[in-house]
C-alpha cells in the first residue's frame, strides 16, 4: 500500500513539473510577443529585409511556392517575426536533425557519463520535448497568434475609444494618435514607428503597420485612421463606432470563453481531492472486502 502511494505521489511530481514548465514556458512566449524587448528589436531591424539566399533554400529543400511555406507565412506574419519565413523553416529541420543526435550522444557516448542519472534524464527529457514542440510546432504558433491577436484587439479597442473621445478636437490625426500612445503595449513599437514614419510617406507607413499587425482587426484600424486622415468626417467616426462595438463583443466572447476553461479546469481540480479520499480511505475497505468475499467462497 505505502508503494503504491509513494509511486503515486512520485508520478504526481512528474507530471506536475511538466505541467509547471509548460506553463512557465507559454507565459515566456506570451511576454515575448506581448511586449517584445529592446535587443530582440534591435537584433531584427538588420535582418528586417533580407531572405535566405537561392542556395541555401535548395541545400535545405525548401521552397517558397509550396503550401507549408505560404502556412508558415501566415503563422508567423501573425506573429510580426519580421524575418523570413525560410529561416524559421531551415532552424526547424535543422532542430529536428540535431535533436535526436544529442539524445543519442548522451547516451551511447562517453560524455553521457559525465552526467548523473537524474541530470541525463532532465536532459533527455528536454530534449524529447524540443522535439515534440518542432514536429507539431503549428499548434502552439496558433495559440501565440490568437493571445497576440486577443491583445491586438483589446489596444485597438481602447485606442479607438481614445481616438472618438477626441473626435471633436480640431487636432491633427498624427496628433491624436500621439496622445493615444499612453493605451498601447503590445503594438506601441509598431505605433511609434508609424508616427515616426507619417511625415515621409503616410501611405507607405500605413501599410507598413498594416502589415506588422498581420491581424484583421489590426488591417480595419489602419484601414480606419487612413480614411480619418484623408477625410475626418462625422461619417468615418461613425464608423469607428461601429468598429468599437465589435471590437467589444469580440472581447467580451473570448472572455466569456475564458471564463468557461477556468470552470473546467476547476472542475477537474475539484476531482483531485475525491480521488485522493478513495485511494486512502475507501481502496482499504474495498480490498478487505474482497478478501472476505474470497474466504467466504
Amino acid at each position: 500500500m505505502h508503494v503504491e502511494i509513494s509511486r503515486l505521489v512520485f508520478w504526481a511530481a512528474l507530471i506536475g513539473q511538466y505541467i509547471t514548465g509548460f506553463v512557465c514556458l507559454m507565459a515566456f512566449f506570451k511576454a515575448v510577443v506581448e511586449r517584445q524587448p529592446r535587443w530582440l528589436s534591435t537584433m531584427r531591424s538588420g535582418w528586417r529585409e533580407r531572405e535566405m539566399p537561392e542556395s541555401w533554400l535548395r541545400l535545405t529543400g525548401i521552397s517558397r511556392d509550396s503550401v507549408a511555406f505560404h502556412t508558415y507565412d501566415a503563422l508567423l506574419g501573425g506573429l510580426n517575426f519580421g524575418l523570413d519565413t525560410a529561416f524559421y523553416l531551415a532552424a526547424r529541420k535543422l532542430g529536428l536533425v540535431l535533436m535526436p543526435l544529442l539524445a543519442c550522444g548522451l547516451v551511447w557516448s562517453p560524455v553521457g557519463t559525465l552526467f548523473s542519472p537524474t541530470l541525463l534524464y532532465l536532459l533527455l527529457a528536454g530534449a524529447a520535448t524540443l522535439q515534440g514542440m518542432l514536429i507539431w510546432d503549428k499548434p502552439w504558433l496558433e495559440s501565440l497568434q490568437r493571445m497576440r491577436a486577443q491583445r491586438i484587439t483589446r489596444e485597438i479597442y481602447l485606442i479607438s475609444t481614445q481616438l472618438l473621445y477626441l473626435s471633436g478636437s480640431s487636432l491633427h490625426i498624427h496628433t491624436k494618435l500621439m496622445r493615444c500612445l499612453p493605451y498601447a503595449r503590445a503594438i506601441r513599437g509598431d505605433l511609434e514607428r508609424l508616427l515616426a514614419e507619417w511625415y515621409q510617406d503616410a501611405d507607405g507607413a500605413l501599410r507598413r503597420f498594416k502589415k506588422r499587425l498581420g491581424t484583421d482587426e489590426g488591417m480595419t484600424f489602419a484601414e480606419t485612421i487612413s480614411s480619418l486622415r484623408l477625410h475626418e468626417s462625422e461619417a468615418y467616426y461613425r464608423l469607428l463606432r461601429e468598429h468599437i462595438q465589435d471590437y467589444k463583443e469580440k472581447i467580451e466572447l473570448v472572455r466569456e470563453s475564458r471564463k468557461e476553461s477556468a470552470s473546467y479546469l476547476l472542475f477537474l481540480l475539484a476531482g483531485l481531492p475525491i480521488l485522493y479520499m478513495f485511494q486512502i480511505f475507501i481502496h482499504p475497505w474495498v480490498q478487505e472486502g474482497q478478501k472476505l468475499f474470497e474466504s467466504l467462497n
